[in-house]
């Protein structure tokens, strides 16, 4: 029912995932300026995407951090049933996916990136999202746009996509990015159009965070931003 790719950009951390179910972004991203990246899908449990953000931020390493939340005690019974991917400030991402994983399957993993999915057309999906990303340029909300879309065109999952975001942290405390179509019939297409939107304007709302009386718009009449 979902795939989703992690990647890390110097500072950056990026998340984009898409589903046959409504409103995947709002469950499955997990990101923590400065300290990683991470994605809880399959039959989702999100805190598990917090723990595995708590586990990096403690100790910095990814594969123990997926290792710590796997392993632990409340999670025994439950484990099985979920999809976990995590990525650290340095090395590769990793992923995990237990026994009880719906339909078709997979992961794929590089440095700086990982990808995972469910419910897939074919195993080989996760490889093109990391493949697509790698090969893409741009921003990095444009690459990880450009990896969904190469993904669905691949075949995506067993059935029609519903639900698509995408969300990028770089060196402030919020996300910078964070885009969602919550049920649509493209939802692909429809991200690529709010992120046309979106990003020319992106570091002017940085900006305002962080010096509202230096921001373009301060003091223009009729401007609530």
């Amino acid at each position: 029912m979902t795939f989703s790719l992690v990647v890390r950009d110097g500072e950056r951390f990026g998340v984009a995932a898409v589903s046959s179910s409504p409103a995947v972004a709002a469950r499955v991203v997990h990101l923590r300026p400065g300290v990683g990246a991470a994605t809880s899908q399959n039959i989702t449990d999100p805190t598990l995407g917090t723990d595995l953000l708590d586990a990096l931020a403690g100790h910095g390493d990814a594969a123990r951090a997926l290792a710590d939340v796997t392993g632990a005690a409340r999670s025994e019974q439950s484990i099985a049933y979920r999809q976990l991917t995590v990525l650290g400030r340095s090395g590769p991402g990793f992923a995990f996916s237990g026994a009880q994983t719906l339909g078709t399957h997979a992961s794929a993993t590089a440095d700086g990136a990982v990808a995972a999915g469910n419910m897939l057309s074919g195993p080989h999906i996760p490889g093109v999202l990391v493949d697509a990303y790698t090969a893409a340029t741009g921003e990095l909300e444009e690459r990880l746009l450009t990896a969904l879309k190469a993904a669905v065109a691949a075949g995506g999952e067993e059935g029609p996509v519903r639900s698509a975001g995408l969300a990028v942290v770089a060196d402030v405390g919020w996300r910078v990015s964070d885009l969602r179509v919550d049920w649509a019939d493209d939802p692909v297409d429809r991200l690529g159009d709010l992120l046309d939107v979106w990003l020319p304007q992106r570091d002017d709302y940085v900006r305002r965070g962080l010096d509202p009386a230096d921001s373009p718009s301060y003091g223009v009449p009729g401007d609530p931003r």
